[in-house]
């Protein structure tokens, strides 16, 4: 599903994605009609710029990415924008964004973006990965109450968390413990229920107060 307010650019999107073989379910160009189309159509990916008439792009990726009963997002939501400010890529992401690629980017560069955020990786142009990931280190440097009673973790789930912590994609995590990625997506879901968090985010903030994210 492609949303974005500018015709043109939404329909070269769209025709780029079909010609790539991706079967475009539906196009947007308001926030509100793509939260309500993407209900009916069903979309795996949603590329959704930021700016939008009526609400912005961050609410249309929090209210898309919102996890359904398997824990999984109920649509994977790349931002394509050309804005890469700071706080619009934090906002993104911590809306449930799963990445972030700039309008300056080539087209076999956002192919690949779609294909990998259809398959749970995060993606972020290059720089933004390491502005994310900074913001982690950010908020994992606030003390947070400690709880006696925090569930345990498996070892592999821990093994699994601290290859998060450290920016690999579940597709690397994949192959270095050599894991489909179906199973590395199902330790992640089962330790956001474990520790009951809510996205990527707030998991690798809590790898880190750990210390999980140093060798």
């Amino acid at each position: 599903m492609v949303v974005d307010d500018h015709p043109m650019w939404r329909d070269a999107v769209a025709r780029d994605l079909a010609e790539a073989g991706h079967e475009v379910v539906a196009t947007a160009g308001e926030g509100r009609a793509a939260v309500r189309i993407a209900a009916a159509a069903r979309p795996q990916v949603a590329v959704v710029d930021l700016q939008l008439p009526d609400i912005s792009g961050v609410e249309v990726a929090r209210a898309l990415a919102a996890p359904g009963e398997d824990g999984e997002p109920a649509v994977r939501v790349l931002v394509l924008s050309a804005s890469g400010e700071q706080q619009d890529v934090l906002d993104a992401v911590k809306a449930g964004a799963t990445g972030y690629l700039l309008k300056s980017a080539g087209r076999e560069e956002f192919l690949d973006a779609v294909r990998r955020t259809a398959e749970g990786d995060a993606v972020f142009t290059p720089g933004l990965a390491g502005l994310v990931l900074g913001e982690y280190r950010r908020l994992a440097a606030v003390p947070r109450r400690e709880d006696d009673d925090a569930p345990r973790l498996t070892d592999r789930e821990t093994e699994v968390l601290r290859l998060v912590a450290k920016g690999l994609t579940y597709k690397q995590i994949a192959q270095r413990l050599v894991l489909s990625h179906r199973t590395v997506q199902n330790h992640v879901q089962n330790t956001l229920g474990k520790l009951q968090l809510h996205n990527r985010v707030e998991l690798v903030r809590y790898a880190m107060e750990k210390g999980l994210d140093q060798d």
